[in-house]
């Protein structure tokens, strides 16, 4: 792999306009071993702890009737002359039982990461966007892409548009990964629908700024495309699904911010 030097800064029309020193960031070697345990720890701080209720299942007097009586020796509901008299409970496996090993609430769900682990894991994955044959790999849309990285001046920052946005995404290169991710859009079936989570939409290209003077409401409408501050940037946002390569613009002075 050939590491550049210096960057070509493009305006929002597509046009050169000056060269730039690249950060030393993008000479880190990428290293998708410590990208997948940061990017899957990151993923577990997502979760939320379940657990099951301490008396479920087990809110009744059934006591197991011994021996004698041609019958197993699980717990059976006291009683007569009602439905569920002499049917088992309790006992796992029987109709209206406790789980066996129900989830717990107390389980550590949450993984720590090794600061330097996580470091390396965002320098790597940063470098890992100014690697043509990476993005590609993962599946972006890459043919018209003007350059890798992709470094726009900070007229990006400032569009406030949808209609702007996709003009300069177009002329950019990077639209054509937007229709992708459109196309791929699934649907899920079942009770997801009533949760809002059924729309399955793939990662589209990422907008790396300093500030948000308005980019967010631009391209809040344009499916797959994320916008993100270089101050809070992570590995799991340049390397979604431990997979390093991201799609990723970057304006002036967010790459000036990086070391």
């Amino acid at each position: 792999m050939v590491i550049k030097s210096s960057v070509q800064i493009y305006n929002i029309s597509g046009e050169a306009t000056k060269r730039i020193k690249l950060p030393s960031v993008f000479s880190t070697p990428v290293r998708p071993d410590i990208i997948v345990k940061v990017v899957t720890a990151l993923q577990s701080h997502r979760r939320q702890p379940q657990g099951r209720n301490p008396k479920a299942g087990q809110r009744t007097s059934a006591e197991s009737l011994g021996t004698g009586h041609d019958l197993s020796r699980v717990p059976r509901v006291k009683g007569e002359r009602y439905p569920r008299s002499g049917a088992a409970a309790i006992a796992p496996g029987t109709v209206k039982g406790r789980a066996a090993h129900p989830p717990s609430s107390k389980a550590v769900i949450r993984k720590k990461i090794n600061k330097k682990e996580r470091i390396l894991a965002l320098r790597s994955a940063i470098a890992a966007t100014a690697q043509k044959e990476l993005v590609s790999n993962r599946g972006h849309a890459v043919a018209d892409v003007l350059n890798f990285p992709l470094v726009v001046d900070d007229s990006l920052q400032e569009i406030a548009r949808t209609k702007q946005l996709q003009e300069t995404l177009v002329k950019l290169g990077v639209w054509p990964d937007i229709v992708r991710v459109s196309t791929h859009v699934k649907t899920r079936s079942g009770k997801t629908k009533g949760r809002r989570s059924h729309r399955r939409v793939p990662k589209g290209p990422l907008l790396v700024v300093t500030e948000d003077k308005g980019i967010s409401k631009a391209s809040r409408n344009l499916p797959g495309l994320e916008v993100a501050k270089v101050s809070h940037l992570n590995a799991d946002q340049l390397a979604p699904g431990t997979h390093p390569g991201r799609l990723t613009v970057w304006s002036e002075s967010a790459i000036k911010g990086l070391r």
